[in-house]
């Protein structure tokens, strides 16, 4: 076949060569200028509709590339751009584009303005007018919550919602706020925090209520309602020396089902069911445990020094214990125990 145009013989596409059926045609166009939006606040770029973490220079070669229209029946099998600055807020992009159009290869370069304007995102707009929608509300089954405790359930919030953020962009902390005989976390999401509460109460076997309070209406005359999610932890926590049925015994697990127990003197293990938790005595905080200088060791017992009068006492150990300098041990009705 020859081309009707220039006469060449080759393939033809509508009866011109390749070259003749290109000629004046522009594969990629591109608008004058494209607007980028970055919020000032975060300083995420909105690109396709959506708020993402970008370097600016990306940002600039994301937005000239997605702002390029192909002729028809071309295929883009890649692109790049490069950028150069005109001023802090405008760049000028320059596009390169590979391609496929009626199965042969071909290359085509679009230029464009890309226009920075700051603005403010939805998110740091609401962070920032102290939006929230629900508070979780942590308590102790005691008369105040520790601070260890307090701080380990803050951490442990704190790290799911930079998690759950990543997914969701409108999941924050707004604030969080010691109060007397607590701490109170807001959260912009009445779904993110019924989830943590939840969390939470699974994790440390504590009590979980909810409330709700009408705060006005939305744009749709429905009710909006703020929520408060209260989790009253246990006395309890992870490592405590507790009694059950008159026993001595160390928490070693506490999960969503109940927890386990090992008995001081024999180190059984015994598990609880959730129900069960409920009935545990504290008897020595975690961290009210005390240190025994210990004095010899052999298979089944260490010999230590008490911690309060001195005396050399011999206590027994589970197979395999390793034993330092110290051992940590707690004195229950005047029998000393060692705790593993």
């Amino acid at each position: 076949m020859f081309c009707v145009k220039c006469g060449k013989e080759e393939e033809t596409f509508d009866g011109l060569c390749m070259e003749c059926f290109l000629n004046g045609k522009q594969l990629i166009t591109a608008p004058h200028h494209v607007d980028l939006e970055r919020c000032t606040s975060c300083e995420e770029f909105r690109t396709g509709g959506h708020w993402v973490s970008r370097t600016l220079k990306r940002a600039v070669a994301d937005a000239a590339i997605d702002s390029l229209s192909v002729i028809d029946g071309m295929t883009v099998k890649s692109a790049g751009a490069s950028s150069k600055k005109q001023d802090d807020r405008n760049y000028l992009a320059s596009v390169d584009v590979e391609g496929e159009l009626k199965g042969v290869r071909v290359t085509a370069v679009a230029e464009t303005a890309v226009r920075i304007k700051n603005t403010v995102c939805q998110k740091c707009s609401r962070q920032l007018g102290n939006y929230y929608e629900a508070t979780i509300q942590i308590r102790s089954g005691m008369k105040e919550l520790g601070d260890e405790l307090r701080d380990e359930t803050v951490r442990y919030v704190t790290s799911r919602v930079e998690n759950l953020s990543l997914e969701n962009r409108q999941f924050f902390i707004t604030r969080v706020e010691e109060v007397r005989g607590g701490v109170d976390i807001l959260l912009s999401s009445i779904s993110l925090a019924k989830a943590l509460a939840k969390e939470l109460a699974d994790n440390y076997c504590a009590e979980a209520k909810e409330s709700s309070k009408l705060v006005g209406k939305a744009p749709d005359g429905s009710d909006m309602y703020r929520m408060t999610y209260l989790v009253r932890m246990p006395e309890y926590h992870l490592n405590d020396v507790v009694i059950f049925n008159n026993k001595p015994y160390k928490l070693s697990v506490v999960g969503r089902n109940g927890g386990k127990i090992i008995r001081l003197g024999n180190f059984g293990m015994t598990p609880l069911r959730r129900t069960d938790m409920q009935s545990l005595k504290v008897h020595t905080k975690h961290n009210d445990i005390m240190k025994a200088t210990v004095v010899s060791v052999s298979k089944r017992e260490i010999q230590v020094l008490h911690p309060v009068n001195y005396s050399t006492v011999d206590i027994r150990i589970p197979d395999g214990a390793r034993i330092g300098e110290t051992a940590d041990v707690v004195e229950v009705d005047d029998v000393l125990f060692f705790v593993p």
